[in-house]
């Protein structure tokens, strides 16, 4: 008995501690991820009821496209209509003190939700989170969720339908269940006014949905590690409460070497209470563009190395899982950047916690991509979207840049869409609601000079060495617009590159272009350039990025510069090229595999993580007379690096960025016939050696003109084989000048991995050094498989594997 009303005293204590621990701590407040089990229809129709009448429906998960591969296939045009999506949304019970809200990170393009037949919301303009409250259409038990969505030509809704990438169409990021007390925060707003090396301030804000005698504020201040640093109450007098947090010293600064985030939790106190809790991370930094000078981040020179991100990946296009998006911030940072542009519009959540965390610097940017300026309706949207991004984005202490648009008045949607007059009318607008928005960031944008006052950073448009003239010069560019803007930052450069395809004389345009002009004509198909003309090889590219990278490192009042892009994406304006629809200026493939551009910056950025890398890996087939001396080039962040060919070193040489090509790192030398073998040796400061190696083929007889395509495989780890056709002349040797496209086909026996507009995973494409693969998976094991390659110079070539 005795042990019995032991065992209930403890029991009552329990619940006794239980409930008084719930009346201290924020008990309603929820998250909850939909992506799992959805059902997609394609149908264009607009009435749900006759949407209900239709099937079958597709299981799906979210995030997803349905222009994942139409987008990349190689028939033009994609898919631009409206699709449906359906989920059954299990609520086990309802509280009528809370309040039910769906959250979409982003829908493109434009979106109407329905809850139990019911219209609860919708948003114009993809890109852009958005919630809809569902708390009066829904019941205990199993919901029916209905999104329409639509990616349909709509000239009132940026970006234009004219923009160099695909708007992909779908629910293409999370979405997620939250709930809310009726009296809740939001909203929450940090501002560091005021931050030195030793201290700082913080001004926030936070909104209270409803204001009620007896209610404060808590505001509890964390470091890095959760230890409270500061609190404090403030009392609450309407909806929207201040909260000043005044000579906080002993501060860490977030900085792109060591991005230090601290965290601001605001509690909504009834007496002892907490009614509600919200948080954000957020860094202390300032920072300033010097005019007609360097950019300063916590009063220190920065050199701003940065690329650009579209968000797309092969095989899912714009549908990324969130590891997705934390891998290209990650192989980003990887290549020393400090600095990504994120165009044409605003991204994931996921990125902006990834470069938070990681240390890169943001600009975000306003989809107002070409189109010129549009009716009343593409105004109100424009300055909507403007608003949203502001909100959304605010505390992230990642971004500096507030970039209104891109090439804005090109091809205009609508008549007088370029007009200037009524363009920079807009801008104003835009720019000083910018700034009433978020006073302590900067506005910018690129490619439009009419409105280079209005903003405050420009970047004009320089191509130096593929658009326009010679990349030789670039420093004579940077000179002019330098002077000409006072904040001047130079957003995009660079060339497109066939992965794999090699030339030992790339064509540089000398002789045949303009060497001294580096003015982009308005029109540029109209003037001749590398574009045209140029081979697209790696080995160009690399020359190019290589003569860039040295002028900007080299330039101690140059603000930086922004290369285009890090990664290969779709586009509906590029049939012709060597992967059909694809833009093939990124750093990496469309699958994120290194092109050898990626070393060129990582060699001049990545001041850490130390290797070498001998150009190139895919370039193990050469050929040329005997005793002709060939240039190798090594490209690492190593102060020194010692060559080896066969076993013999030639030489060490010491890396110093004013030479070029690669720093300095440069070896003559003689290839035997056959095979050869090239080792890199670095050195580190600590004499840490860190090695590359590559052994390649030589031949001292030319290939003549191709005379068949050759089929050969080989079975890749996870099982797949991998298809080669490689062009050969009369003699049997490859080709490697052969750049035609050829065609793949699995006639039987499985099924082309195709549209991913990546080197394997394309069905057309051009071959690189007379090679190209294709990757296929097999239907049945032992079953065999049959798999053609053709072109229009030769009939097909057929291989059977069995």
């Amino acid at each position: 008995m005795q042990k019995i009303k032991i065992l209930l005293i403890n029991y009552m204590f329990w619940i006794f501690f239980f409930l008084v621990f719930k009346g201290l701590s924020q008990e309603y407040r929820s998250k909850e991820n939909l992506n799992d089990n959805w059902l997609y229809l394609e149908d264009n129709t607009n009435e749900l009821n006759e949407i209900l009448k239709l099937h079958p429906w597709e299981k799906i998960n979210l995030p997803h496209t349905w222009n994942a591969i139409d987008a990349t296939d190689i028939t033009p045009g994609y898919r631009r209509s409206g699709s449906w999506y359906k989920k059954e949304l299990m609520i086990r019970s309802i509280d009528s003190n809370l309040i039910y809200k769906l959250y979409f990170e982003g829908v493109n393009i434009t979106s109407e939700v329905f809850v139990n037949g019911h219209k609860v919301g919708g948003h114009t303009g993809g890109y852009i989170g958005y919630n809809v409250d569902i708390t009066n259409a829904i019941h205990k038990g199993v919901n029916e969720v209905f999104v329409r969505v639509d990616n349909g030509y709509n000239p009132e809704v940026i970006p234009s339908q004219k923009s160099d990438f695909f708007i992909y169409g779908g629910i293409t990021r999370d979405v997620w269940l939250q709930t809310f007390p009726k009296q809740h925060l939001s909203k929450l707003k940090i501002t560091t006014p005021n931050v030195s090396n030793s201290n700082a301030e913080i001004k926030a804000a936070v909104t209270i949905s409803q204001r009620t005698p007896n209610v404060k504020i808590k505001a509890i201040l964390l470091d890095a590690d959760g230890k409270q640093l500061r609190t404090e109450v403030f009392n609450v007098t309407n909806l929207v409460s201040r909260i000043h947090f005044n000579n906080i010293e002993h501060i860490k600064l977030w900085d792109t070497e060591s991005p230090y985030l601290y965290k601001l939790k605001i509690q909504l106190l009834e007496g002892n209470q907490v009614k509600d809790e919200i948080s954000e991370n957020f860094g202390f930094r300032w920072f300033e563009f010097k005019e007609h000078g360097a950019f300063y981040l916590n009063g220190k020179r920065l050199l701003l190395r940065g690329t650009h991100r579209h968000e797309e990946h092969a095989g899912v296009g714009a549908a990324m899982s969130n590891e997705q998006h934390r891998t290209d911030m990650r192989l980003i940072k990887e290549m020393g950047a400090n600095f990504v542009r994120l165009a044409h519009y605003p991204q994931d959540p996921e990125v902006y916690k990834a470069c938070d965390e990681l240390g890169l610097l943001v600009w975000d940017e306003l989809p107002w991509c070409r189109g010129g300026i549009g009716n009343n309706n593409w105004r109100s949207n424009t300055k909507t979207m403007l608003k949203e991004i502001i909100e959304q984005n605010y505390n992230h202490p990642s971004i500096i840049l507030w970039s209104l648009g891109n090439e804005i008045s090109w091809l205009p949607d609508f008549e007088n869409g370029d007009d200037e007059e009524t363009i920079n009318n807009f801008l104003y607008e835009l720019n000083e609601y910018a700034h009433e928005l978020d006073p302590w960031r900067k506005t910018a944008i690129r490619k439009y000079y009419e409105g280079a006052k209005i903003v405050d950073v420009f970047s004009p448009s320089i191509w130096s060495g593929w658009y326009s003239g010679s990349y030789k010069s670039y420093q004579k560019a940077v000179d002019k617009y330098k002077e000409e803007y006072p904040r001047f930052l130079h957003a995009e450069y660079g060339g497109s590159s066939h992965l794999g395809r090699h030339t030992e004389a790339p064509i540089t345009g000398e002789g045949k272009i303009q060497s001294d002009g580096w003015e982009e004509a308005v029109v540029q198909t109209n003037v001749s350039n590398i574009a045209q003309i140029g081979d697209w090889s790696e080995n160009y590219i690399v020359d190019l990025f290589d003569w860039h990278l040295r002028i900007s490192e080299n330039d101690s009042t140059f603000t930086g510069n922004i290369q285009w892009a890090f990664k290969d994406f779709g586009t509906p304006l590029r049939p012709e090229n060597a992967i059909p629809y694809m833009n093939q200026k990124g750093l990496v493939d469309r699958a994120n595999n290194p092109k050898d551009a990626f070393y060129v910056f990582k060699s001049y950025w990545n001041k850490t993580d130390f290797f070498t890398y001998i150009e190139s890996h895919t370039w193990t087939e050469r050929q040329g007379p005997k005793d002709k001396p060939r240039t190798v080039s090594v490209y690492s962040n190593c102060p020194s690096v010692e060559l080896f060919l066969n076993g013999k070193s030639l030489g060490v040489k010491q890396r110093d960025i004013k030479a070029y090509p690669a720093s300095g790192l440069n070896w003559t030398l003689t290839f035997k016939e056959g095979a050869n073998t090239l080792i890199a040796v670095g050195k580190t400061k600590e004499n840490k050696e860190v090695k590359d190696e590559l052994t390649l083929n030589y031949r001292y007889t030319q290939n003549g003109k191709a005379n068949k395509l050759m089929l050969d495989y080989n079975v890749l780890d996870n099982g797949n084989y991998l298809i080669t056709a490689i062009a050969v002349d009369k003699e049997g040797l490859r080709c490697l000048d052969y750049e035609d496209r050829v065609y793949f086909q699995c006639l039987s026996g499985g099924e082309t991995i195709k549209s991913q507009g990546t080197p394997t995973g394309s069905e057309v494409i051009e071959m690189a050094n007379g090679k190209a693969s294709i990757e296929v998976v097999a239907n049945e094991k032992n079953m065999p498989v049959e798999i053609m390659v053709l072109n229009q110079n030769f009939k097909g070539t057929y291989l059977t594997i069995k």
